[in-house]
């Protein structure tokens, strides 16, 4: 009989962890590793993503090392199971792929951990596991992406949406510009659009978003040409259909 995963008395214990990964090396490695994280007792391991589903079903773990890309039933298609589920267990994407962190976080991934995998990364993504414990039952506060997880040498680092000023196209990449710093992130400016809070960005070119308070004001230029001046002072370019909202949103 599987144990319970809530209840206080199960926050100090060690996560129920199940790591799914169709790889043999690899769930070694695995194995090793949390062998050596005091908040983590591997309870079980799986080959594939319908063996996972089995050995959720069966013996209810707390957390999932979960790999992507496996034959047949991939990581992703797990997760979006076991997210229907009344109290998922969390899950960790253990992956060499860096190219589906927006999906695996549409599905409220605690982590995206990258291969090959370190003890100090993974311990921290087990932190983060920990700290969120008790607290997956409760709702997404936003239907609208609230952070983005992007490479970041070697590895994924979280930058809340927030703190984004502007989204720039580049071809099937997007480029988030924060502060001085700026990271590409595979995916088309079309489909991010779509997931941002209209509310706290707009999109003002078709290779530009921007976050609307930093927004300082318009600039015409003379034969119907309009620019957005932005924080710094630089001068972004209004494309003629986005031209109307971004007048709208200056009260003109």
């Amino acid at each position: 009989m599987s144990e319970p995963r809530d209840g206080a008395d199960q926050n100090d214990t060690p996560l129920r962890t199940l790591i799914v990964d169709d790889e043999p090396l690899a769930v070694e490695r695995m194995q090793v590793i949390c062998a050596g994280i005091d908040d983590v007792n591997v309870i079980g391991t799986a080959s594939d993503g319908q063996a996972a589903l089995r050995l959720v079903a069966a013996l209810n773990p707390d957390l999932i090392l979960l790999d992507l890309t496996m034959p047949e039933t991939d990581g992703l298609t797990v997760a979006r199971q076991l997210s229907g589920e009344e109290s998922p267990p969390a899950v960790i994407f253990v992956t060499a792929h860096d190219e589906f962190a927006v999906e695996a976080f549409d599905l409220d991934a605690v982590d995206y951990v990258l291969k090959p995998v370190s003890p100090d990364r993974l311990q921290r993504a087990v932190g983060r596991v920990i700290a969120r414990r008790g607290q997956r039952a409760e709702p997404q506060s936003s239907q609208w992406l609230e952070e983005f997880w992007v490479p970041h040498r070697s590895e994924l680092v979280r930058i809340p949406a927030s703190d984004v000023q502007r989204i720039d196209a580049e071809r099937d990449y997007v480029r988030l510009h924060v502060g001085d710093q700026s990271f590409l992130l595979l995916q088309t400016i079309t489909s991010l659009e779509e997931r941002l809070d209209p509310e706290q960005f707009i999109r003002i070119h078709r290779s530009h978003i921007v976050r609307r308070d930093c927004v300082s004001g318009l600039r015409h230029e003379g034969l119907g040409v309009w620019s957005v001046e932005i924080a710094g002072g630089e001068a972004l370019r209004i494309g003629r259909t986005y031209l109307p909202a971004v007048k709208k949103m200056a009260g003109r």
